[in-house]
């Protein structure tokens, strides 16, 4: 039986990026150096597949500090923690590695500087995320005022209007970000905005070949996991840039196939923190069902590297 023709379009950049795989050598170092168990607090980047995998080389993830025993390395996820947890550490002698990613860092940097210059900051982010929750608490409660929508900032209450600055989680939509940060400054003309972008180039990238590619697709798939934010922005961006079918996929077993009969042509991508592997097994089991043509759609090309921390580095 011939398999129907399909065109995939592959998009570029998609998966890994330079935060995640480091946060992921992190893990692996530190289990070389110190040997199983190691803890991480907080699945270390969203993914269930490359959290399985730690787990079986070693790697116990918890939710809390409180989980981990005194007398083993605990690493800090990738998502960033608030400062308590580190102060907490301390005080406890542990040792840590914090594999917070250093685009994040830079978004902590950013609002302790503002606060320390005396402005009130309101932080454009996705409630309860683990990234949020680590900036937000770098700061003293009411510090820093969170913003969901544009909606919210009309009920946002400031201490002085003139007084503001804005900071923003890393993996948001770019186009949802813009309209809060213009009613932010609609509101508040005086508030002070990044020097450099905080939503991260990877973050910017895949949005933009995703938006690249959307219009080509009758249907797309985004490889990434339920809890990942910049995967869930992936959907809503294809959707949003005219693709009529955007589904978030957690692997190939996820597909449904029934919903994606009759088309002519496919959309791939991956969020941040889904590794090559499951991107290619998606690609795989639409080669067994159909004679695929592949096309890669490249909007940017990412060479950036972040160091793991020098402690893992040093011989144990």
């Amino acid at each position: 039986m011939t398999k129907p023709p399909l065109t995939l379009y592959l998009a570029a950049p998609r998966g890994f990026c330079a935060g995640v795989d480091r946060a992921i050598k992190i893990v692996e170092m530190a289990l070389e150096k110190w040997g199983a168990p190691v803890y991480v607090r907080h699945e270390i980047v969203h993914n269930k597949f490359v959290v399985d995998g730690l787990r079986d080389k070693g790697a116990v993830f918890v939710e809390e500090l409180s989980e981990c025993p005194d007398d083993r390395p605990v690493i800090f996820s990738a998502h960033g923690v608030p400062k308590s947890v580190p102060s907490a550490a301390q005080a406890r002698n542990m040792i840590y590695v914090d594999a917070t990613c250093p685009l994040v860092s830079k978004v902590h940097i950013e609002a302790q500087r503002h606060a320390e210059a005396g402005l009130q900051i309101i932080m454009i982010g996705h409630a309860g995320h683990p990234e949020t929750v680590g900036t937000m608490g770098q700061l003293p409660d009411g510090d820093v005022l969170l913003v969901e929508t544009p909606n919210d900032v009309a009920g946002v209450a400031v201490r002085d209007e003139t007084r503001l600055a804005y900071v923003t989680q890393t993996t948001l939509s770019v186009d949802d970000t813009a309209d809060i940060v213009a009613a932010l400054q609609a509101r508040f003309p005086a508030i002070i905005g990044p020097h450099k972008e905080d939503i991260c180039y990877a973050t910017t990238n895949r949005q933009e070949a995703v938006k690249a590619m959307a219009p080509k697709c009758d249907a797309m798939l985004v490889v990434g996991a339920p809890n990942s934010s910049n995967s869930k922005r992936l959907v809503e961006v294809g959707a949003r840039a005219g693709c009529a079918y955007a589904q978030l996929v957690q692997r190939a077993d996820d597909i449904d196939w029934r919903a994606l009969e009759g088309i002519g042509s496919i959309g791939i991508t991956a969020g941040a923190s889904a590794p090559e592997v499951l991107i290619n097994e998606v690609i795989d089991a639409f080669k067994a069902r159909y004679d695929v043509t592949t096309e890669l759609v490249e909007t940017a090309q990412e060479n950036v590297e972040f160091k793991v921390p020098r402690v893992l580095r040093q011989p144990a």
